[in-house]
């Protein structure tokens, strides 16, 4: 049994979206999969699934009945939300921008140099 419990959207969960849209998202969830999860863009996308998924809200009751992270985002992006692969682009893109403007991740780029 699994006893790892998520604060909001897991990192980890997001290799297991790759197919859910066009070669355009599968290119984005790879890139993605593929940066630490405290990297800007990946923080981006976690704030772009976060709204998506309603994470803010969810309870334990809630993650069980949807057998936690990675299956209530492929749940939410099947059958809740049937936006297009452009829209979720736009999304995140608008993520990356609110993310830029943070203090902190300035911050996390200074440190980068």
């Amino acid at each position: 049994m699994d006893y790892r419990s998520e604060f909001l959207f897991a990192h980890w969960a997001v290799p297991l979206l790759k197919d859910l849209r066009g070669p355009r998202w599968r290119e984005l969830v790879t890139r993605i999969a593929a940066l630490p999860a405290e990297h800007p863009d990946a923080l981006a996308f976690a704030l772009m699934m976060v709204r998506l998924n309603g994470c803010v809200k969810c309870d334990p009751r809630r993650f069980r009945e949807r057998g936690g992270c990675g299956n209530c985002t492929r749940f939410v992006l099947t059958t809740l939300n049937k936006e297009s692969e452009a829209g979720l682009m736009a999304r995140f893109r608008a993520a990356q921008r609110e993310i830029a403007r943070a203090p902190e991740a300035h911050v996390l780029e200074k440190k980068a140099w």
